[in-house]
């Protein structure tokens, strides 16, 4: 069984953050775009008709920025070349200024039944000081058309370490994120990104982020507030009701097979990292000549398998099993990573749970430091 991810590049507006593959919507050739999407998701079937899908997540970017038509022949697209189970976790990304209860009612009529929205802040003034284009007023009207369309899986996430950010600012935020009595939450600290406006303006000493301080109390107030309310950290950012986690992210984090489709977008299949080309046209060009848009590809050794396999899971409040990993790697966790396990431990970042290895709470806050170690 393995993921899937497609990514949907266009946005009405650029956050000031957000450093991943995008581009404004104007004028870009969105039917073509999707189009090649089809095509490059046949291509890919071809090559492996035996990979049964267990999820499908469709990301961005903002995969709202699709008109109806669009949307609809894009998860027509997804439908006709896979068949997913009907336990399958199919996710869709939305803004709530490009949400509409006639896009989440094709959604849904397609089989999509969770749903993940880019609120951020519940405060107008810092949403845009961001560079986000919605109010907290869009966000109540778009998840009462989900629910009136029929979701019930759905998350959004919040960020903090925001410019100007206060923690009453950020407590206000995650009270009114849990008013509203979604399932799952995720919920980041804010990173600068190289060539984001943000980072453009910490560089020039014009970014007034909170202190290291606060930002560990926030992060420290959001695993507590979510705990009392149900919403179990079961990753360093996401917190969910029992049965709710993510099971797409599960699979990055299990390092698992995933494919990766559009622009800019990743994938890994028999231990093969690949990458697709990231702008537009570099994307379509090789798709109008049948062929796929990837423009590299990496063979990942032994050694970089079994990094990634401790990285990625001790993200996961579970952490890796022992017993697993022998069975993936043919080799024992301990003896490859005995002295860096018991720093580790020593350090109180890391500790033996029976068959796991995980953070302790104050591993989860020091979790850089922790997957730095693992790096040969």
């Amino acid at each position: 069984m393995a993921a899937a991810y497609l990514h949907i590049p266009f946005c009405e507006h650029i956050c000031f953050y957000c450093d991943f593959n995008k581009v404004f919507l104007e004028g870009q050739p969105v039917d073509e775009y999707v189009d090649a999407l089809i095509k490059e998701m046949q291509l890919s079937k071809q090559l492996h008709p035996e990979e049964t899908l267990s999820t499908f997540y469709i990301g961005g970017g903002t995969p709202t920025t699709l008109n109806e038509r669009q949307l609809e022949k894009l998860l027509n697209g997804i439908r006709s070349t896979y068949s997913l189970p009907k336990s399958a976790e199919f996710t869709m990304e939305a803004n709530p200024e490009s949400v509409s209860f006639e896009k989440l009612k094709i959604m849904r009529d397609y089989g999509v039944n969770r749903l993940s929205m880019g609120v951020q802040s519940f405060n107008n003034d810092i949403l845009k000081k961001i560079g986000r284009i919605h109010t907290a007023e869009q966000v109540y009207t778009s998840v009462a058309d989900a629910r009136k369309a029929g979701f019930d899986n759905m998350t959004i996430d919040l960020i903090f370490r925001l410019p100007n950010q206060t923690m009453a600012d950020f407590e206000d935020s995650l009270k009114k994120a849990l008013e509203l009595d979604l399932p799952h939450y995720s919920i980041y600290a804010l990173i600068l990104e190289n060539k984001t406006v943000f980072y453009n303006l910490m560089r020039q000493g014009k970014l007034p982020l909170p202190s290291e301080d606060t930002e560990a109390d926030m992060y420290a107030l959001a695993i507590e507030t979510m705990t009392k309310n149900g919403r179990n950290q079961y990753e360093i950012s996401n917190f969910a009701l029992p049965g709710y986690e993510s099971q797409h992210n599960l699979t990055y984090w299990k390092n698992e097979t995933y494919f990766g489709f559009g622009a800019g977008a990743h994938g890994y299949i028999d231990g093969i990292r690949y990458h697709n080309h990231g702008p537009i046209q570099q994307y379509l060009a090789p798709l109008r000549e049948n062929n796929l848009p990837i423009i590299r590809q990496q063979q990942l050794s032994k050694n970089e398998q079994m990094e990634e396999e401790m990285i990625l899971g001790l993200r996961t409040m579970a952490g890796v099993s022992q017993q697993h990993f022998a069975e993936k790697f043919q080799t024992s966790l301990l003896d490859q990573y005995a002295s860096v396990i018991s720093d580790l431990v020593t350090e109180g970042l890391l500790m033996l749970d029976g068959d796991r290895i995980r953070l302790t709470q104050r591993g989860v806050f020091l979790g850089n430091e922790v997957f730095r170690s693992f790096l040969m």
